[in-house]
């Protein structure tokens, strides 16, 4: 099984600002660009992210996701508007816990979202790819990607690309 993490950053490495606002980042339908998001999302056999990150996926007003099977990290019980599809399951686990339980269950591309499911899942050990867009604009404060760690952990570009207008993403494979 893979573990893999896709995201956007500020260039000054921010995920959202402070009260979780992602007003700043490119709108795909303005530009008509994904930056291969798409490709990625339906590469993955299961979403995984922390209850914030589907507090704020419930402000869309719509599930992005259709039927892509979603796991939310929460010990607290979530709220589940009509358009969530039935598909979606609550863990009150430790990454480690729910990656035994997917792996168990033959799946092979896991996609994690969110700063603490993130952070999580790479002081676990457990991210095997980070594929990181940078976007050209500073936001001077905001909620920071990378959180403390107990130890580095070193990366290797697996591929870099940049895009016309100044997003440039980077994917990583975490080294062992």
């Amino acid at each position: 099984m893979k573990i893999n993490a896709y995201f956007a950053t500020s260039l000054d490495g921010f995920i959202a600002r402070t009260d979780g606002s992602l007003d700043w980042l490119p709108q795909p339908e303005a530009d008509g660009e994904d930056y291969g998001y798409s490709h990625f999302f339906n590469s993955m056999d299961v979403l995984v992210m922390g209850r914030n990150t589907y507090e704020t996926v419930l402000t869309f007003g719509e599930w992005p996701y259709a039927d892509k099977r979603v796991f939310v990290l929460s010990s607290r019980k979530l709220d589940m508007p009509a358009f969530v599809p039935q598909i979606l399951t609550q863990r009150a686990c430790s990454p480690g816990e729910l990656a035994q339980e997917l792996s168990t269950q033959g799946v092979e591309q896991v996609y994690v979202d969110g700063g603490k499911t993130i952070q999580s899942f790479l002081r676990a050990g457990l991210l095997d790819e980070i594929t990181i867009s940078i976007i050209p604009v500073l936001i001077g404060r905001g909620i920071p990607l990378f959180g403390p760690l107990d130890a580095d952990v070193k990366l290797q570009v697996v591929e870099s690309q940049s895009f016309e207008n100044g997003i440039i993403q980077n994917r990583y494979m975490i080294l062992r």
